[in-house]
């Protein structure tokens, strides 16, 4: 009850909790297509590789937001660029072009006087959230859900078949970079509330937990929007509680959600298809 009463009481959690929700329901959306399409080291790289662009928007003293997006979107395309210019890999591209911009970042880092708000930007401060940082949650999320119920369509048939999409007349390109622009506005909505550290956490966590529980894309997004909602309130409750860092508690709880459905699942769960075997195998005996 005292938690309660506190939200009620005090406006920091009220705002915390608000955006909490909203991270979690627009992660858990825009994991499902990350995790169907293979590319959670894209949202891993994009997650890592904004860095520079915060450190470097606290040295000229704008918002965040702006210089995040902007490295965001350029590892994005860079990624991009190299894959479809050389003989690298996807993944290998990953791997240089996040590591770099990584780099640079932990340089500027040490380059700037704000290592407090740097800080938690890496590791996340949900409790810290400024009204302007709750805005642009909403905002943000607002703008992803919209281009993903517009979009819906496009989405799933070139998530589950390019070629039948391309058919239709659809750039399989254009539709991948538009995710691109989705999964690093949602990267950077995030920032503030699990930190650079963990955000692919809430990317991929939720939306695999559903991927167990569900074999439609629809209903994958809404459980996993829900699953991303209801962790973010469990987590912030036990930061507040116990006093552990508010991201790392949310990640927690999203696992530990992911390990009930790995073991439980109705139909992929390690026990219940266990109880299948044996019963499998006891019926053949017979």
């Amino acid at each position: 009850m005292s938690f309660i009463e506190d939200i009620q009481t005090y406006e920091f959690l009220q705002k915390a909790l608000f955006t909490s929700v909203i991270v979690g329901i627009i992660a858990g959306a825009i994991g499902s297509f990350i995790i169907l399409r293979g590319m959670s080291l894209m949202g891993d790289a994009i997650s890592h590789a904004v860095l520079p662009g915060v450190a470097l928007s606290y040295m000229w003293g704008i918002n965040y937001f702006y210089g995040a997006v902007a490295f965001g979107l350029m590892t994005a395309f860079g990624i991009g660029f190299i894959t479809q210019n050389s003989r690298i890999k996807n993944d290998t591209s990953i791997g240089i072009v996040f590591s770099a911009f990584f780099a640079v970042g932990i340089i500027l880092i040490g380059k700037a006087n704000t290592s407090t708000d740097l800080t938690s930007i890496l590791f996340g401060n949900v409790l810290a959230v400024r009204d302007s940082d709750m805005w642009m949650t909403l905002g943000i999320g607002a703008f992803v859900l919209l281009i993903i119920a517009l979009f819906y369509k496009e989405f799933l048939v070139s998530t589950f078949d390019p070629t039948l999409a391309a058919s239709y007349g659809l750039s399989n390109k254009m539709i991948h970079y538009v995710l691109m622009v989705l999964l690093t506005l949602v990267t950077v909505a995030s920032l503030r509330t699990v930190g650079v550290i963990l955000v692919v956490a809430m990317l991929i966590t939720p939306a695999a937990t559903a991927y167990l529980l569900t074999n439609r894309l629809f209903y994958m997004i809404c459980i996993s929007s829900v699953l991303g909602a209801v962790s973010a309130v469990v987590g912030l409750y036990i930061s507040f509680v116990y006093n552990w860092p508010s991201g790392a508690a949310i990640v927690l709880v999203t696992t530990a959600f992911f390990v009930l459905a790995l073991l439980f699942s109705p139909k992929h769960g390690i026990v219940w298809r266990s109880v299948r075997m044996r019963k499998h195998k006891s019926t053949v005996e017979q």
